[in-house]
């Protein structure tokens, strides 16, 4: 008789679920998130303190490979234009759905679950004023330090690519500074891989507390929203990504399996940082080279939010319907260009979503206090978003390598023969 396996994707699902329990046990209890706050606080400190040690040195070491100012430069306009590409049509996709499902249209608004937003206005106001040209700017750093202690990745990216590339370039002499930072991402991704077995303890606390503020019941009077928004999510991944993979020879399914540990870490979390380091390591193991996976799945989550995008878009239309606002076709393809440009470089502001929301519905006449009426199961919705953030950005990696022509086929295959075996002995 084979003995089950107890691993860490099942220990996180055990933990999701034992949450869930507790939080519907104990709703509206306060003392729940008093007591289980410090730990998903813990974890989720743990996770901001890797990222930006493991972001840093595997692209300085990526980099520093690569050697090359004229392929860096190629990588990276390859990369945005395929960003640019997946993210109007997420957008579009957005739109589209909310136009044809109307998912704001015959809610009565005063069941809704109202939350205060005070939280996410001066943010929003920063955002407000966000504009295309700003996000290049911000990406130079004025201070490497700031940066790097504010989890600035824009600007830790832009920097990382610069040294790395000084590196290379000045031959011998740079030997041990790489062999340095390649001793600080092997010892990064040894910290990542402990911290992880904390991962069942703060996804129980996360979900633990959000269960015990809103209840199951958060989702029925926002149902039509929730179901909306899961439905186009599952939409675009098995469609649109769908497609994206097959393009490349690859199988939509397969890959989510191939991901799979990573996925119910970050839906339940709603956190793609959670996830980063563990991403760059699998896709590298799946036949990505190091430099490609160092530099497009950090800069994804900037320029690639697949889910957010495809979220803001049902959102705001929803909130426009709740109000019997009609926006014209005009009116929307603005509403799609702001979006497209106010979503980028602001991913480690929390609850960026919904800041970018906030930023937006003004633009277009809509009123924004319509927001509140959405705030209280932002948190549920964001788990489906993050989720369909990091199979996008995965899938992205595999892309731009294949389109650079260093993907490697039999690496690929043979880790998802390694993860299949695995899989079958436990």
């Amino acid at each position: 008789m084979k003995k089950i396996k107890f691993t860490l994707a099942v220990q996180i699902l055990v933990g999701l679920i034992s949450g869930v329990i507790v939080g519907a046990i104990f709703y509206g209890n306060p003392t729940v998130t008093t007591v289980l706050k410090p730990i998903g606080d813990i974890f989720l400190r743990l996770i901001k303190m890797i990222v930006v040690p493991i972001v840093f040195s595997s692209l300085v070491v990526g980099i520093a490979g690569v050697g090359d100012i004229k392929k860096v430069g190629k990588l990276g306009g390859k990369t945005l234009l395929y960003f640019e590409v997946i993210t109007t049509v997420a957008i579009c996709l957005g739109l589209l759905i909310g136009n044809i499902v109307h998912p704001g249209t015959g809610i009565d608004m005063h069941s809704l679950v109202k939350t205060s937003i005070s939280s996410y206005v001066d943010t929003a106001s920063t955002v407000q004023h966000h504009s295309f040209a700003d996000t290049f700017v911000n990406i130079v750093p004025t201070n490497i330090f700031a940066s790097l202690g504010n989890g600035d990745m824009l600007s830790i990216i832009f920097f990382s690519i610069m040294f790395g590339l000084g590196i290379g370039a000045i031959g011998e002499k740079g030997k041990p500074v790489l062999r340095f930072f390649e001793g600080v991402a092997q010892a990064m991704f040894w910290v990542t891989n402990q911290i992880m077995k904390t991962a069942p303890f703060g996804v129980f606390a996360l979900i633990g507390i959000t269960v015990s503020k809103f209840g199951l019941a958060a989702l029925i009077p926002l149902g039509k929203l929730a179901i909306t928004t899961y439905g186009a999510m599952i939409f675009f991944v098995i469609v649109v990504l769908g497609l994206v993979a097959k393009a490349v020879k690859i199988n939509i399914f397969a890959f989510i399996k191939l991901l799979k540990d990573e996925l119910i870490l970050a839906y339940s979390t709603a956190s793609s940082e959670a996830v980063l380091p563990k991403l760059m390591e699998k896709m590298e193991k799946f036949g990505c080279p190091k430099a490609i996976a160092s530099f497009v799945i950090p800069t994804g989550y900037s320029f690639n939010l697949d889910g957010s995008t495809l979220y803001q878009a049902i959102a705001a239309l929803f909130i426009a319907q709740l109000y019997g606002i009609h926006l014209p076709l005009l009116t929307q393809i603005n509403l799609m260009v702001v979006l497209m440009v106010t979503s980028k470089g602001i991913a480690g502001v929390p609850g960026v979503s919904f800041v970018v929301l906030l930023a937006t519905l003004g633009s277009v006449g809509i009123p924004i206090e319509g927001l509140a009426f959405i705030a209280g199961i932002d948190r549920i919705l964001d788990m489906a978003r993050t989720a369909v953030n990091v199979v996008g950005n995965s899938l992205a990696c595999v892309v731009i390598s294949k389109w650079e022509g260093q993907f490697n086929p039999i690496k690929a295959s043979d880790y998802i023969k390694e993860i299949n075996e695995i899989a079958v002995n436990s």
